[in-house]
């Protein structure tokens, strides 16, 4: 089988899903901005060819790629995972003949306020929404719902130019900060109380095959605010317990609306005093590298079992469900550089054991802004097969280990 994948060197991880690709029987044609030379000589060795284009994401020259692509072999797949990619991947596809996930269904994951409208309609309970494209259409929304409101770009990804908005003092203010004020649309919509976490699947022709919940602890919009907090994300192994039924109901009830076939999916949901609310899903992988927390929690190689999928239509590896798995987020005290790091051996006597993965910028590395991400200062990743354990020990690194800046 022969398969185009797009951009297979930025980021890092993208290099796990070509490998995978490889390992998994296909050819794989990548096509990126970076010129060939650049690339490690593990891509070289896994990539049967490599075309450079000037943007991924500028369609033009995306599908002038691919047909010359065609034009040599026949194409089975274009896959891509990252998702400011996803739109540009689907336009591609459908005008090359490509099987895979069409636009429309890549738009429906991508704009928020169409996602919702189209599973409220469908019956899946989703916060009120609206697109804004004036000041005026969020003042009508804010005096029709109330606060607090949420507002953030139509097709944003995480916390990124998400604001919290609680009066029409600080509504006035977003609407210029955000852009609207401007003719810039923003996604607005009615504060969801309650925990977070999310939900991300591996689905074969409209069937979860692999499935796996992660918590946020605290949830995503203060994480990404307060530098105090060292944010954590803990995947559960107990999936099959009673309290997960509806989420996972609700999981697959939206990939069948979406009408998502082949593709790992993120969804993100709240549980609170409205109940069981769907946020967003997202059809590709996870950020922050969380497969890899998923492959340590598991025991498999879940770029291995998405490549077995896309090649062979079916999985491989059962996961082993052995371990609870996480990371939590280190954050230095203040920006600047960072100067050393106390609690790090302590920990490691510990938890040694525990400890899958860790990154400790060395002492001069500029320090990133606590709205930069959960992988943008330190971080550690750990497992233990009980949840709650687990959550302890995270949080005792949470409170021992210190990152020092200047």
């Amino acid at each position: 089988m022969n398969v185009i994948f797009i951009e297979p060197s930025f980021p890092y991880n993208q290099r796990e899903f070509v490998r995978a690709l490889h390992a998994a029987g296909a050819n794989v044609i990548g096509i990126g901005e970076r010129p060939a030379s650049s690339l490690s000589a593990n891509l070289k060795e896994w990539l049967s060819e490599y075309v450079q284009v000037s943007s991924v994401v500028h369609e033009p020259s995306l599908l002038e790629a691919v047909t010359a692509v065609q034009r040599a072999v026949w194409v089975d797949r274009l896959e891509a995972t990252v998702e400011a990619h996803i739109m540009a991947a689907a336009s591609v596809r459908e005008a090359a003949g490509i099987p895979g996930t069409s636009v429309k269904t890549a738009y429906l994951c991508r704009d928020k306020p169409a996602m919702k409208e189209a599973l409220r309609e469908a019956g899946i309970p989703c916060a009120q929404s609206t697109r804004a494209k004036s000041a005026q259409d969020a003042r009508d929304f804010a005096s029709a719902v109330g606060y607090p409101l949420i507002i953030k770009p139509p097709a944003g990804a995480g916390a990124s130019a998400t604001y919290r908005v609680d009066d029409d003092r600080e509504l006035e203010s977003v609407i210029t900060e955000s852009g609207l004020a401007d003719g810039k649309a923003v996604a607005i919509e009615e504060f969801i109380e309650g925990h977070e976490g999310y939900l991300d699947t591996l689905t074969i022709n409209g069937e979860v095959t692999h499935e796996f919940i992660t918590h946020y602890y605290p949830n995503v919009l203060t994480a990404m605010r307060e530098r105090w907090i060292s944010p954590q994300m803990v995947t559960t192994n107990r999936i099959e317990a009673p309290g997960y039924g509806e989420v996972r109901k609700m999981a697959r009830d939206v990939i069948r609306i979406l009408d998502i076939g082949t593709s790992a999916t993120h969804m993100e949901w709240f549980a609170g005093p409205k109940g069981l609310k769907f946020s967003e899903i997202g059809c590709r992988p996870p950020g922050v590298g969380q497969w890899d927390v998923y492959n340590a929690a598991n025991e498999f190689d879940l770029y291995f079992e998405w490549a077995h999928a896309l090649i062979h239509g079916s999985t491989h590896t059962k996961p082993s469900r052995r371990y609870a798995a996480g990371m939590i987020a280190l954050r230095p005290g203040r920006d600047g550089q960072i100067t050393g790091y106390s609690g790090v051996d302590a920990i490691s006597r510990r938890y040694g054991e525990n400890i899958v993965a860790a990154h400790f910028p060395d002492a001069g590395t500029p320090t990133q802004p606590v709205e930069g991400g959960y992988m943008a200062n330190a971080w550690m990743r750990m497992r233990h097969p009980d949840y709650d354990q687990l959550r302890a020990i995270l949080s005792d690194v949470g409170e021992t280990i210190k990152v020092h800046a200047a």
